[in-house]
């Protein structure tokens, strides 16, 4: 039998990309993200390019309950679910008194309610069927505090930690978490947070096809944390070594450039 892959936040960017790499493998697809428009184009073209199924849940994540009501209507459409990946997400950079709180806190239910639900309601039914893989998506972010990106820094944080977590505790169940952590990639993502990446940070960039193939490859052996580009591995490194005041300090200066 097909094995199936349900992406959220899966009409552009990472999402978009690993849709691709999971066609190519002849993995039939369950595209989730809000714009039915985008993702029924996307559908069709991975379909007709590639000969696999690719369905279509229109969903916006944030909400509450939509993660909940995302796992019931794959079970309605008898949808077995191999890999989940949780992708959706989106940022928001601006001094901490201006930023929006009802945004915040569509971006702690998106990060955080909806990844939780969406992994411990699949890595049940993919222990009770045998195995599967998951695949959380947070950032190189989840290692420091943020100043300027409060919220986000602390949800992906969360992200890291419960994926790392739960990947232990699954252990001889046949299913595995695998936390994926990008550091600046051109996406969408940047621009919805009016984060750019100017200065020192322009050179730590990483393509979104290879931050991926990187996650791609890393959930299929089942590795509990990837981290794609090696100035990327090594910022992430110094990080653990330098004291948490300058670590923050360091954050706020280098958004305020961006």
């Amino acid at each position: 039998m097909p094995k199936t892959a349900l992406i959220t936040g899966a009409s552009s960017g990472i999402g978009l990309e690993l849709a691709k790499l999971f066609a190519r493998d002849k993995i039939d697809l369950v595209l989730v993200a809000r714009s039915a428009e985008k993702l029924n184009e996307i559908a069709h073209d991975l379909s007709a390019q590639y000969g696999i199924t690719a369905t279509v849940i229109v969903s916006d994540l944030s909400q509450p309950d939509a993660a909940t009501e995302l796992f019931r209507e794959t079970q309605t459409r008898r949808l077995t679910i191999d890999y989940l990946v949780n992708n959706a997400g989106f940022g928001i950079l601006d001094k901490f008194l201006n930023t929006d709180l009802n945004r915040e806190l569509d971006m702690i239910q998106l990060h955080v309610a909806t990844t939780t639900t969406l992994t411990k309601f699949y890595a049940a039914e993919m222990a009770a069927q045998g195995g599967g893989r998951i695949l959380n998506v947070a950032s190189t972010a989840a290692f420091q505090p943020g100043p300027w990106m409060a919220v986000y820094y602390a949800t992906k944080a969360y992200i890291l930690s419960y994926s790392e977590a739960a990947n232990e505790a699954l252990k001889g169940s046949g299913v595995t978490v695998t936390c994926l952590c990008p550091g600046p990639t051109p996406t969408n993502f940047q621009v919805r947070a009016k984060n750019r990446k100017k200065g020192i940070l322009r050179h730590v960039k990483t393509s979104v096809e290879y931050v991926a193939r990187r996650g791609y490859t890393a959930m299929h052996r089942g590795k509990p944390l990837v981290i794609p580009g090696i100035l990327n591995q090594i910022g992430v490194f110094a990080v653990r070594l330098l004291p948490r005041s300058v670590v923050t300090f360091l954050s706020r200066k280098a958004a305020e450039k961006s």
